[in-house]
């Protein structure tokens, strides 16, 4: 392990042992969601219609050379004056001269994560130049000397009580810890400030290169007097925020307040084409634009980290990675926190800073939420990727990304096998040789594959030539470790009509490829099975799965491996196994297996979400009598796959560290049994509950010959 992991698995260790910090965060980021939430219900906001949208404005200008020498002119033709930096160093190095050409000795700031980027603050006031911050937020971590915790909320980490500290250290006189106290303070702290700052400095949310404009979002409205009052007014802008024209700024507007705050728009939105005079005077006002490149053309290039250019920076992603709302943006960034700071800390502060990648545990859920539909899960797969040439790979990971000759193995000496796993002895062995955590239960295996188990691997009802023709999909679990699971599946499928063929060629998804950063063994997996699955896509076949994350990867994850017209076609034919027959419900007659009086609980996969947030198979279950109740915190139950299966704190401490939430809710909840179309998510809810959890299929009388 390098000391880079080995750093980063102590910070984790650190985070777990203090939860009274992660309960902070965690409330934090759940207060987030729900207002989120809230603002698309409130709006009357169609998701999906918010991402097309966001996504045609951003995609193909960001970082655009031509567009940013349009918004450059127009900047001079209204007075300003531009400078493009080639790096940080560039840019920090203007200001400075441009502060001691101006006399500049206090600097004020609005938030601006670039200037973050650039560690300005550090450099300016090596030079002699008093920076402070004037966002509340920013103010408080700046005294704390920290960094940013997240890109909206920069002391989410924080209590009151720990403001209320800063402050009466800085102001050397005691603060209750109360908010309307603390503003109280802060105000005349901070007024001074804003009259006697020689310069003023913000950052951009949109540049409009239509007009030469920059569109500044606060809801403190700090920035309209940072930006106003000092003689000299520095912008500085990401290639990346400047658009077009003006016709697409309401909507970006719209799309940074829901997700960030759930607000229609921010509180204050300034509108700067320049340095306009000050009770009259233009004395000594100068207006300077600076253009950040520092990595931006390079990721503008790269077909992996292109997209990353299109974050609007609205903090959605922290807001629901799991791992983040416990261990925070300290140990889940290096400047740039949370998800989408991962392809840009790699591209902007270099791969020596990437150890934290690591934390991703590839929910695919940040993806869900950002409005701009980024794909964040794949260049953070690349991150992982460029890591490990880098620094190599774990041992435990290369055991589980061999999970499907694993497998083999495991299923051809069933019960050997089941009985080296349940032993005490072995499991003690595999955690100290492999790393595999002894405290997990690990599922069992069947001798029997369902490959071989079915009598025939084609065949419908026989009734209609015309049948609907489907390729059921078992991947891993179905088919060694609980081939009756699979044989359910098929037998489900041909009552419902269908014909259906198990193409024994086909191999396992192969997400731990992805997930530990293996591109090439993932692509290797996915070229083989959409050649497989070539011929019946031709066909008139549709695919289809019991696990979500097999449907997941074809979906989501093969058109990105292998682009083409094969992985695109295999994408549009593949649906979740519920989705596939909720249609054929009224005819399938289903009765329930199970009898309970409280209702079923029910907990959504995270790939299955990105498909479509469990609703078929809820209709499943209520269509054999039972009441559901989905039992959810907004995130991952925390197992991720194989993840919460490593041992230590980069594995099952902090897959139970994000559980404990989602148990407790099911405790809360008083229902005795629980549904999950995962296999995983069925693991980490007994492990954490004690209850008894089973896939959708197993509460229904319906099994196969």
């Amino acid at each position: 392990m390098t000391n880079a992991r080995e750093e980063l698995n102590e910070k984790v260790e650190a985070a777990i042992a203090n939860p009274e910090a992660s309960d902070k965060m965690w409330r934090t980021m759940e207060r987030a969601r729900n207002a989120r939430a809230k603002g698309i219900l409130e709006h009357e906001i169609n998701v999906e219609e918010l991402k097309e949208h966001d996504r045609h404005i951003k995609a193909g200008v960001s970082a655009d050379p031509a567009l940013v020498q349009r918004f450059a002119e127009a900047v001079r033709k209204n007075g300003g004056q531009v400078f493009l930096a080639k790096t940080a160093e560039d840019a920090n190095r203007y200001v400075a001269e441009l502060a001691k050409r101006t006399g500049t000795k206090l600097l004020v700031k609005s938030k601006s994560l670039t200037t973050e980027e650039m560690e300005f603050n550090h450099y300016l006031e090596n030079e002699g130049v008093k920076c402070v911050e004037t966002d509340l937020g920013e103010l408080i971590v700046q005294l704390r000397h920290e960094k940013p915790v997240h890109l909206v909320a920069p002391c989410a980490h924080l209590s009151t009580q720990d403001i209320a500290d800063v402050f009466s250290r800085e102001l050397n006189k005691e603060i209750p810890a109360d908010p309307e106290a603390i503003l109280k303070e802060v105000r005349p702290y901070l007024r001074p400030m804003f009259l006697n700052a020689e310069m003023g400095v913000t950052g951009a949310n949109i540049g409009v290169a239509e007009t030469g404009t920059i569109v500044v979002e606060t809801n403190e409205g700090n920035a309209r007097l940072v930006a106003s009052v000092p003689k000299v007014h520095v912008v500085i802008i990401g290639m990346e925020k400047i658009i077009a024209s003006w016709d697409d700024v309401p909507q970006l507007l719209s799309a940074h307040g829901v997700s960030a705050t759930g607000q229609s728009q921010t509180v204050y939105v300034s509108i700067i084409s320049q340095h306009n005079p000050l009770a009259g005077s233009t004395e000594g006002r100068e207006f300077h634009v600076v253009i950040l490149d520092n990595g931006r053309s390079k990721m503008h290039d790269d077909r992996w980290f292109n997209d990353a250019l299109n974050c609007i920076r609205c903090g959605a992603c922290m807001n629901i990675c799991p791992t983040y709302g416990i261990v925070g943006g300290h140990v889940f960034g290096y400047i740039y926190p949370g998800p989408i700071g991962i392809p840009w800390t790699e591209n902007v502060h270099g791969l020596d800073k990437m150890a934290y990648s690591h934390l991703c545990i590839s929910c695919g859920l940040c993806k869900v939420i950002c409005p701009v539909d980024i794909d964040m899960p794949m260049m953070i797969a690349k991150v992982k990727e460029d890591d490990v040439a880098a620094n190599g790979q774990l041992r435990v990971n290369n055991f589980f990304m061999s999970s499907e000759r694993l497998a083999k193995l495991a299923s051809a000496t069933a019960p050997l096998s089941n009985w080296t796993i349940r032993n005490s002895v072995s499991r003690y062995v595999m955690e100290k040789v492999v790393g595999v955590d002894r405290r997990r239960t690990l599922p069992q295996f069947s001798r029997k594959r369902l490959k071989t188990r079915l009598a025939s691997p084609q065949g419908g009802t026989g009734k209609l030539a015309s049948a609907p023709k489907v390729v059921y999909f078992p991947d891993i679990y179905a088919d060694y470790n609980d081939s009756e699971l699979g044989a359910r599946a098929v037998h489900l499928l041909r009552r419902a009509g269908y014909e259906v063929t198990v193409p024994p060629e086909l191999k396992w998804a192969g997400m731990p490829y992805v997930s530990y950063g293996n591109l090439k063994k993932a692509t290797e997996v996915a070229t083989h099975n959409l050649k497989v699955l070539d011929s019946y896509l031709s066909s008139g076949y549709a695919v289809t799965s019991t696990e979500p994350t097999a449907v997941y990867m074809l979906r989501e994850v093969y058109p990105k491996l292998v682009p083409g017209d094969l992985s695109k076609k295999a994408a549009d034919a593949s649906r979740g196994f519920f989705a596939t027959i909720q249609k054929n419900l009224p005819d399938l007659k289903l009765t329930p297996s199970q009898t309970t009086l409280e209702p079923v609980g029910f907990h959504i996969p995270c790939h299955e979400r990105a498909l479509t947030s469990g609703s078929p198979a809820v209709a499943f279950l209520q269509s054999a009598g039972y009441s559901v109740q989905i039992v959810e915190t907004g995130t991952c139950c925390g197992m991720a796959g194989t993840f919460g299966m490593k041992h230590g704190a980069l594995g099952y401490d902090l897959s139970m560290a994000v559980g404990d939430r989602l148990f407790k809710l099911f405790e809360e909840s008083k229902t005795q049994l629980v549904a999950s179309e995962s296999s995983v998510c069925a693991t980490q809810i007994n492990d954490g509950t004690g209850l008894k959890v089973m896939h959708p299929l197993y509460f229904v009388n319906d099994q196969p010959n």
